[in-house]
């Protein structure tokens, strides 16, 4: 019993680590990804509170148009009413509507504050959208810029990214743009020659990169992994060919990564992905020898 115990932790514990159970989009999803930060969290939340004003609304609406349908139908009045006011019916569907917005209105108001009130921020990094790929700027000591484009199928062997299920088609990048876990970083995001838009869904972040201007996003990643977004704006032929990934490592991971990467940011990445693999197979072989 203990051991299989001691199996079912570590399991979990393998699936807060693994790069495979990244945050990415499913067949046939109807919601939103799980949240991988306090803000997507919340936008969630207010999902699900919206919806229990929404689906009676909807209902209500649906049953009233059935019932002036079959109750004001020519063969039921073929003399019509010429009734032009109803000061009950008027009252009602002027204060209903007020009193709905305004429950939607604050925890509206007190979400947007969240996200547009940034905590102090660990990183800065800079992101920049072309056509048709990122580039990221590393605001440290240790100057880090580089390219992320989207991973062609003849690179997956090199970049050793041959699990589709980790590294999925058309959202796969060559160069991640990595992040510790549980730090604030603050995203400033612009664009070099058409509009883009920075979306990672994980993170409930979405914002506009326009040229010669910089807006500010931030997020905290709670959990490791990997996640991915794309460009949400229209921006050219190559629009849906322009991913976002971004890896959330522990910070002895992250510092390391940061320190190889400011000489050459594709061996950091190759020794990165290798000591994330690691872990998982020390935690996989765990699990199997407690089984």
């Amino acid at each position: 019993m203990t051991n299989k115990l001691f199996a079912g932790l570590a399991a979990l514990f393998l699936l807060g680590i693994s790069p495979a159970l990244a945050a990415q989009p499913v067949d046939w999803q109807m919601g939103f990804q799980p949240a991988a930060t306090e803000i997507m969290a919340q936008i969630r939340s207010f999902e699900s509170f919206t919806l229990w004003f929404i689906v009676p609304i909807t209902l209500l609406i649906l049953a009233l148009l059935l019932y002036a349908m079959v109750r004001f139908r020519a063969g039921a009045n073929p003399t019509p009413s010429k009734t032009s006011h109803n000061v009950f019916i008027e009252v009602i569907w002027t204060l209903g509507p007020v009193v709905v917005l305004l429950a939607l209105a604050i925890p509206s108001f007190n979400l947007l504050t969240a996200q547009y009130t940034p905590p102090d921020a660990d990183y800065t990094v800079k992101a920049t959208g072309y056509q048709w790929y990122w580039g990221y700027e590393y605001q440290t000591e240790t100057e880090v810029s580089f390219d992320s484009l989207m991973l062609q199928e003849g690179d997956r062997a090199a970049s050793g990214k041959e699990d589709l299920a980790t590294y999925p088609r058309l959202l796969a990048v060559d160069n991640e743009f990595v992040v510790p876990v549980g730090k604030t970083v603050r995203l400033l995001v612009t664009a070099a020659d058409v509009l883009h838009a920075f979306a990672m869904p994980a993170f409930g972040v979405k914002m506009d990169a326009v040229p010669g201007r910089l807006n500010e996003a931030w997020f905290k990643a709670e959990a490791e992994g990997l996640y991915y977004g794309q460009c949400s704006e229209l921006c050219g032929k190559d629009h849906a060919y322009m991913p976002i990934a971004i890896r959330v490592v522990a910070q002895d991971k992250f510092d390391t990564w940061l320190a190889a990467a400011a000489d050459d940011v594709e061996a950091a990445n190759s020794t990165l992905i290798a000591a994330i693999q690691a872990d998982a197979k020390s935690v996989d072989v765990a699990v199997n020898d407690n089984n």
